[in-house]
């Protein structure tokens, strides 16, 4: 039984961040879409709070704690307001393969996350990949900005809000599982989504009415569905299933499937190119990735 709720972690990981690699792309295309990001955080919202809503009439009754709701308060702030909202912002700013390549220092940043709230030790190897990896951080910043040309570059704005986007996710992943472990996954998610549906709305609700659907094209209405389906709705089911079976540590290292995707996909449709210094750059940042996480196996 144990050997099956760790395989179904593992698989609920890697599809998550499979999407999610898409999403880059998704999300890059509908930055153009006319829908401010903002408001397609709210949507985001909005459609799969009323999916969890939907779906826990058929699930078994289940009560929330007071104390608790507090903590699934900031879960929401940081799992999805502050990690979506840095993304949704930050995506028009950022090409998808140096997005993907910011992003995969999620793992860094939570063995620090690890080392402040479980006291696990930062060995030299760790601090090791950590210079590396932060060495090839650099290389992708200072060659994307200073060769940045037209709206598709890369900006500084970008990378700082990635770099933001990645942390919140590192710290929801890393500080909530035992929360998490508690309640049902549609139960947790249906009041994350109400909580961040009430923290948007007010802002977002005139741009929301007023908008002209009209204009969209089949291709970003399909865009949408996907965001809201599979981006936001599947995603955050798949995550908390995840979280409940393997650690948070483990859940981070699926965030390499993400830039995979993400550069396979880009390169593919032209919305990218492949130059050496970014291929330099991914190996450094990977490379030291992977030192600190054998270093974490070892220690363990």
């Amino acid at each position: 039984m144990k050997k099956e709720r760790t395989v179904l972690g593992h698989l609920s990981a890697f599809l998550a961040y499979l999407i999610f690699g898409i999403n880059i792309i998704v999300n890059r295309d509908l930055a153009g879409c006319g829908i401010s990001p903002l408001a397609l955080f709210t949507f985001r919202s909005l459609g799969a709070g009323a999916m969890f809503w939907i779906l826990s009439a058929f699930y078994p009754a289940e009560r929330v704690e007071k104390k608790d709701y507090p903590k699934i308060f900031l879960a929401a702030v940081l799992g999805f307001f502050i990690c979506q909202l840095t993304f949704l912002y930050g995506i028009s700013h950022i090409t998808p393969m140096d997005c993907s390549i910011v992003t995969s220092l999620s793992p860094i940043y939570t063995m620090f996350i690890a080392a402040v709230a479980i006291k696990e030790p930062i060995t030299w190897k760790k601090g090791l990949g950590v210079v590396i990896s932060l060495a090839g951080f650099i290389f992708l910043i200072l060659n994307s900005v200073s060769s940045s040309s037209g709206a598709e570059a890369t900006q500084p704005v970008g990378i700082v809000l990635m770099i933001f986007n990645s942390l919140s996710f590192s710290l929801y992943l890393g500080i909530f599982k035992p929360l998490i472990s508690k309640y049902s996954v549609v139960t947790f998610m249906k009041w994350i989504f109400l909580f961040t549906t009430l923290m948007s709305l007010p802002f977002t609700a005139k741009e929301i009415v007023t908008f002209d659907y009209l204009s969209l094209t089949s291709s970003y209405i399909w865009e949408l569905v996907f965001l809201i389906l599979c981006a936001t709705f599947i995603t955050y089911f798949l995550i908390p299933v995840a979280q409940k079976n393997i650690r948070p540590t483990l859940i981070s290292m699926y965030s390499y499937v993400q830039p995979i995707m993400a550069i396979v996909i880009s390169i593919c449709v032209g919305m990218d190119t492949l130059t050496w210094q970014k291929v330099l750059a991914a190996i450094t940042v990977f490379g030291g990735v992977i030192i600190v996480n054998y270093s974490r196996s070892r220690t363990r």
